[in-house]
């Protein structure tokens, strides 16, 4: 019972309505108090959570919120051993993979690291890569918010975003040490330490800690990671709390750009192991965030908060990868057992920090409750410089002083030819019929050009106001938010170009309660995103580009059972934006990219968590959203599905615990999760995209707790089931694995 009590402490004091009628109040009640961001730890220890903060910036129940949220505490990451968000995505409506990156599908619409959008921590933009997925090991839950959060953080992804909510210092002691191995050399270990560090519990604590050391099913592909994360509270008095948190991160890995197979388009003519890198590849990567927050409450129902972020990233790369074609033979037609190849060595550094400020008001006018939110927010990125790419490709030339980018077989006396006739490559092909095609290969033989990224800066800010108004059994929330964005592409250089843009971004939506557990809500929101060549930091992709410009209507019901222990919410949406943008199929550039007019997703989507009974969990989930390009250059896109959106999604995870007798402690745990087919990347016209097939993946689990102890085993992909969890085209597509398991011990002490 005490889980419940502090949740209901937590939902009265939102609200404004707790009564504080003596300033001798416990620290305890008091830290619950100022509960209105997310800056104090979760006690709880289940798989529902019944409040939102990145919904609103306000404790707001989940129940009352005219939007959907999907979430995924921690508990569940734990038994399913999760340890990189692509891992826990599965357990969301409406959301799935689109590559081996941090790369991700809401509602039909892609959501990736290395932008300035879709990623927040606490509700604070940070700089995440693109390349290797995020890890977990010190993430509480991740919450998406689905549909344009533009209203509340400016320019945001239309799809969702997605908000990784840090573990924070609890009042009470609690420690854990996990360790794992299994399938592909797996090594995991994690630490958890939380509590007071003096008596009067005015200064708490948390470290967490990650290590990894793994390889893959994929052929050369590991993973050598190492997560610190210590976080500081102060509480000076009962009305006042300062956090301080430290993140980081450093990886040893490879770059994995997807399984390549022969030009007739069979996807199984390769084996799903077979990686395009060599054994001298590599990719590093090291970042670190710092945050400083206070949060202060001025009287019962006003707090102001304040929070800085800093984030700093380093990219060290060197990969062997495709050219996005394949080789040519002396008629220019394709070999199609030959991968035509290219080299990058890369290094770049980003420099992030983000300000928040804002005021948590709450009033009543006659019967009118309020719950007012004012603020302000600034955010800037900064490439800096020396940001710079070599690259290695194309065909030799006759001399064999340099290279040209394409092969035409018209102008095939301006190439170096082999004995065959054939062009020469500056880069080998890869050969797919070889068995073992990944030795060493000697860089220094390659003739390389310079492709630099100018220093770039971009910053975001905005002001915005919202109010939660409720009165009687309707609640309304009304909001919106003027945002302004400049981006200077070249930026300190003779040649700099400032880019700015604005937009006035409403947010309205209507909660009726039909009864204590059914809300049905409607809601309207627009949306946001500035897109310029710098912020895709890629000077290849073209652009400026016009923002994407989106809306979303929204309407459903969100339900809570067995004393709030499950909670089932059905949606149905319309989403349309303006401006994405997809590769050209430009073969003379591959990275250059294309506005399209106008898309459209229309879906339905159905979410179950929760305990059925005292020891059984549940969760399940369905959504269908048809995702379709409505307006396009090209008559033939008209209609078509979106890249990496199946129509159909369906998850399923259960967890029963044997609670006593001879087999107490034992429990079993049983998931499935299914795609349908889905189309990759839009190529060049006149060409279909290519399509991956749906599949369904079978995963179990047993656990055992005795005392403070507990062994768990995970098997997952129990049928063996060959799949793509993603795709771009034949060239890059993205295998899932094969069946595998992973064994872990936990001491919690």
């Amino acid at each position: 019972m005490k889980n419940y009590y502090i949740i209901l402490l937590l939902l009265a004091s939102a609200n404004g309505v707790l009564a504080q009628k003596s300033s001798r109040k416990s620290l305890e009640d008091s830290t619950q108090a100022l509960q209105t961001v997310e800056i104090v730890g979760r006690k709880e220890t289940t798989y529902t959570n019944t409040t939102t903060f990145v919904g609103s910036k306000s404790a707001t129940p989940l129940k009352d919120l005219p939007q959907s949220v999907s979430y995924v505490t921690k508990e569940l990451m734990l038994d399913q051993g999760a340890f990189r968000l692509n891992e826990v995505v599965k357990n969301m409506s409406g959301v799935n993979q689109a590559s081996f990156y941090n790369d991700l599908t809401i509602r039909g619409n892609r959501v990736s690291g290395q932008e300035n959008y879709s990623m927040l921590v606490n509700g604070m933009r940070s700089f995440s890569n693109f390349w290797k997925q995020l890890l977990i090991p010190h993430i509480e839950q991740v919450e998406i918010l689905k549909g344009p959060a533009s209203a509340l953080y400016g320019n945001a992804s239309p799809g969702g975003t997605v908000n990784r909510v840090t573990k924070k210092p609890l009042d009470e002691r609690r420690m854990s040490i996990n360790s794992s191995v299994g399938s592909f050399g797996t090594f995991r270990t994690t630490a958890d330490f939380t509590g007071p560090m003096n008596e009067q519990k005015t200064l708490l604590y948390r470290l967490n800690l990650g290590l990894e050391d793994s390889e893959s099913f994929r052929d050369l592909q590991f993973d050598k990671s190492l997560i610190f994360a210590p976080s500081f509270s102060f509480l000076p008095n009962d009305k006042t709390r300062v956090n301080f948190d430290l993140v980081y991160q450093n990886a040893n890995t490879r770059l994995d750009r997807g399984h390549a197979v022969f030009g007739d388009g069979d996807l199984y003519s390769v084996p799903v192991n077979r990686s395009l890198s060599v054994m001298n590849d590599y990719l590093k990567e090291k970042s670190y965030n710092v945050t400083l927050s206070l949060n202060h409450q001025f009287t019962d129902n006003l707090t102001f908060t304040s929070a800085y972020m800093f984030t700093s990233f380093d990219e060290d790369l060197l990969e062997h990868r495709t050219a996005n074609t394949y080789a040519k033979n002396a008629a220019g037609a394709n070999i199609n057992n030959l991968v035509e190849m290219q080299v990058f060595i890369r290094k770049r550094t980003w420099n992030n920090a983000n300000f928040v400020n804002y005021f948590n008001y709450n009033f009543n006018i006659g019967s009118l409750e309020n719950k007012l939110v004012v603020g302000y927010d600034y955010a800037q990125q900064v490439l800096r410089p020396g940001g710079s790419q070599l690259v290695a490709g194309g065909y030799r030339n006759a001399a064999n002083n340099g290279t040209i980018a394409t092969y035409v077989a018209a102008n095939r006396t301006r190439y170096l030819l082999d004995a065959a006739e054939n062009p020469v490559p500056n880069v080998a092909h890869i050969d797919l019929t070889n068995p073992d095609p990944y030795a060493l290969r000697d860089v220094s033989k390659y003739f390389f050009t310079t492709r630099l990224f100018p220093q770039s800066f971009f910053s975001t800010q905005g002001f915005y106001v919202q109010d939660q108004i409720k009165v009687g059994k309707f609640q309304a929330l009304l909001g919106f938010r003027q945002d302004s964005f400049t981006e200077f592409v070249n930026y300190k250089t003779n040649t700099e170009n400032k880019v700015t843009q604005s937009a006035f971004i409403p947010r309205v939506g209507l909660v009726y309660s039909l009864n204590n557990n059914v809300n049905a809500y409607a809601t309207y929101m627009g949306g946001y995103q500035p897109q310029t060549a710098a912020t895709l930091s890629n000077p290849n992709a073209g652009g400026p580009f016009d923002p994407l410009i989106s809306n979303l209507i929204e309407g459903g019901l969100k339900t809570e059972w067995f004393d709030k222990r499950l909670n089932a919410n059905v949606a149905v949406y319309q989403l349309k934006q303006k401006g994405t943008l997809y590769n050209a199929g430009d073969t003379q550039n591959p990275d250059r990219l294309v506005q399209i007019g106008e898309e459209v997703s229309k879906g339905i989507e159905l979410d179950v968590i929760g305990k059925i009974a005292t020891n059984w969990n549940v969760l399940f989930n369905y959504a269908y959203c048809n995702a379709t390009i409505t307006q396009s250059r090209n008559e033939a896109e008209i209609g078509r599905q979106k890249p990496n959106a199946p129509k159909h999604l369906w998850n399923l995870w259960t967890k029963y615990i044997i609670g006593r007798g001879p087999l107490g402690g034992l429990g079993f745990g049983f998931g499935t999760n299914r795609q349908s087919s889905y189309l990759g990347s839009i190529v060049a016209a006149g060409q279909q995209p290519k399509e991956f097939p749906a599949y369904q993946l079978v995963n179990a689990a047993i656990y055992y707790r005795i005392s403070k102890f507990q062994v768990q085993l995970n098997i997952n992909n129990l049928t063996d089931q060959t799949h793509w969890v993603g795709g771009y085209d034949y060239l890059r597509a993205f295998p899932g694995a094969p069946r595998n398991w992973l064994a872990t011990v936990a001491y919690t002490f």
